[in-house]
């Protein structure tokens, strides 16, 4: 019996999280450090042995069982929180609770960008703590193709170009918005295959000239 119960307890065990937790969670933590040094500028993820739960992606569960923890509210995107699987498997590794209210997450992980709420949604953090601002973890099939935009600002060297997909058609409108809030506003992660880019809250928005 009590086989038969621990073979039941390893069915229902979560996914395995990171292996070597303190050597790859560093491996993480700089490339999302340079990706928001350096907007617009693809950064490697390590190679990890990780299989999520779906519909959460590799890069994305990467960087939650890195930046997350029992100090950090979560907010998850409606086909997250709806993967009961999900939230167990973030729960198990990471510690952290999860909110409904955008406003109250420190980092919102989205996995269906096109149907994501507006940034204005969430935390902007306030003058005396600018840092109270929620960092959206956007899931992406691509960062190359999708309507292109000129970034500039801390971190670039005069313009760069950028483009990413899905995105809701309103986000780079929002986000020009964003940096006008400057020292407020969101700070954003976009989580490819293996690769991520940083768009921080200092980020200059311009569009292409057709």
């Amino acid at each position: 019996m009590a086989s038969a119960n621990l073979e039941f307890s390893l069915a229902k065990a979560p996914a395995p999280g990171l292996q070597n937790p303190v050597h790859e969670a560093q491996g993480i933590f700089r490339a999302l450090m340079n990706a928001l040094a350096r907007p617009g500028k693809l950064q490697d993820l390590p190679e990890l042995d990780l299989n999520p739960p779906a519909p959460l992606g590799k890069s994305t569960a990467a960087i939650a069982l890195c930046l997350c923890d029992y100090d950090t509210p979560i907010w998850l995107d409606k086909e997250l929180a709806a993967a009961k699987d999900v939230t167990t498997y973030l729960r198990f590794h990471t510690g952290a609770s999860f909110t409904n209210n955008p406003m109250d997450a420190a980092f919102a992980f989205v996995s269906k960008p096109e149907n994501m709420p507006p940034l204005s949604a969430f935390a902007k953090g306030t003058s005396e703590y600018p840092d109270r601002s929620t960092t959206i973890v956007l899931s992406v099939s691509s960062l190359s193709h999708g309507q292109t935009v000129k970034l500039s600002g801390p971190g670039i060297k005069k313009e760069q170009g950028f483009a990413a997909t899905p995105l809701p058609p309103q986000f780079w409108r929002e986000m020009q918005t964003n940096n006008e809030l400057y020292p407020l506003g969101v700070d954003v992660l976009l989580a490819a295959e293996g690769t991520v880019a940083g768009l921080p809250r200092s980020t200059k928005i311009t569009f292409q000239e057709s």
